[in-house]
């Protein structure tokens, strides 16, 4: 479940942030707005000065960021940054959150070192660009891992920048919520830039299949619900409404407008391979569901 950003009736909360980067920013700045009082540490300390002039307070060393408050969120460039400011601090009763990008495995990995050394640990996946974060308007939330009873203690601080969505106790699932979802909006933009592509060079205006293209998306977003149920209850064949089989003899048209429009199939030559495997191996009967657990490594 999401939350939607804290009301003005939160009691603030003294937070330490490592890291002013354009996303540390942006949530330094959210808190602040929320009256939230803010220590803050950056490896440059020139990208800390403009929150200096906005109220927050700039510590000399990460050490004593991470000392002055017990709430310490951490959003640097990545795991081996994060090692690197903490390392020298004492970790001993601080809830460390760390929104920092990573992976499931680092993310595990970091929250085994933090109790290590005293700390209660959080993951966070940011599923947002700066220009969302503090607006409840704009869906940004922020997939948690970890202690959950961290989480819940510090929820409404920490839903003033954007929404919380706690998903489960092992640390590792944050990151790979937040990777799933961004594989799903990059496997959807290389069918958008294909899309655009095969119209460049034409009497067809990019903002005339923009709505058509949304429109048509849109349409076909059920089918993730329709996958989902498919491999819960491992039935990937009743209900099909488009075989794989003939799909996959449709490909050829793909492929051949493609090269009339001197368009690369790169973007989509990898699916199209896929589903001739599964139609292969026997499977023509199902709908696209079943090219997933191709994707899956031997063994994994």
């Amino acid at each position: 479940m999401t939350d939607n950003a804290v009301t003005a009736h939160t009691a603030p909360t003294s937070i330490t942030l490592l890291g002013t980067g354009t996303m540390g920013t942006a949530l330094a700045r959210a808190w602040l707005a929320a009256g939230h009082a803010v220590t803050v540490w950056n490896r440059t300390p020139a990208r800390a000065e403009a929150l200096a002039a906005e109220g927050a307070t700039v510590a000399a060393s990460a050490a004593a960021a991470v000392a002055a408050n017990r709430l310490v969120i951490v959003c640097l460039l990545d795991d081996a940054s994060v090692g690197e400011a903490l390392e020298g601090a004492d970790l001993t009763g601080r809830d460390i959150v760390n929104l920092t990008t990573g992976t499931p495995a680092e993310g595990r990995a970091r929250a085994a070192w933090a109790e290590e050394r005293g700390a209660r640990f959080a993951d966070g996946g940011i599923m947002a660009v700066p220009p969302m974060i503090g607006d409840p308007a704009s869906g940004a939330f922020v997939f948690y891992s970890g202690s959950a009873e961290l989480v819940e203690e510090h929820r409404a601080t920490l839903a003033v920048p954007a929404g919380v969505n706690f998903v489960g106790r092992d640390a590792g699932f944050a990151a790979l919520h937040d990777v799933a979802l961004l594989s799903g909006m990059y496997g959807m933009l290389g069918g958008v830039a294909h899309a655009f592509a095969l119209i460049r060079g034409q009497d067809i205006a990019p903002k005339e299949l923009a709505p058509l293209l949304q429109g048509w998306l849109n349409a076909m977003s059920s089918l993730v619900h329709v996958a989902a149920e498919r491999l819960e209850s491992g039935d990937f064949t009743t209900d099909v409404v488009s075989s794989l089989a003939m799909q996959a003899g449709g490909i050829g048209t793909f492929t051949r407008t493609a090269e009339e429009m001197g368009v690369s199939t790169e973007l989509l030559t990898p699916y199209f391979d896929l589903m001739r495997r599964r139609v292969e191996s026997g499977h023509g009967d199902e709908d696209n569901a079943g090219v997933i657990d191709l994707l899956r490594v031997r063994g994994a």
